[in-house]
């Protein structure tokens, strides 16, 4: 399982289980298996009032059949690992309990990259 972020042109942030679709060993898109539309509602504090970021998951094409959408390669702006929070949320509500529709704080992520 391969759980990434991406943005889409659309602007959309998805966050999904996500493979390579491959057309003579060239990548021509991506299989999106339980996409959901990521969206940050509101700042808020946590419980240990450390500042964080209320998360929203929405179902991505939600009144289709397939379980694989696929999307092209041209369609995907980036894709990046998303923070750990946002992938424990993704796996525990949308991956092993099947609900697509929650809402989360998630604490914002130092970044160890800064060399400040």
């Amino acid at each position: 399982m391969t759980i990434k972020l991406a943005l889409l042109k659309s602007g959309e942030d998805i966050i999904s289980d996500i493979s390579e679709m491959l057309m003579d060993d060239k990548v021509i898109g991506y299989y999106m298996t339980k996409p959901c539309v990521v969206k940050m509602l509101k700042p808020s504090m946590k419980e240990d009032d450390t500042p964080g970021v209320e998360i929203a998951l929405y179902p991505w094409m939600p009144l289709t059949k397939d379980h694989k959408i696929p999307v092209p390669a041209d369609w995907l702006v980036t894709m990046v690992e998303p923070v750990d929070n946002l992938k424990e949320m993704y796996t525990r509500d949308v991956i092993e309990h099947g609900q697509n529709n929650q809402t989360s704080c998630i604490g914002e992520q130092p970044n160890s990259d800064n060399t400040d």
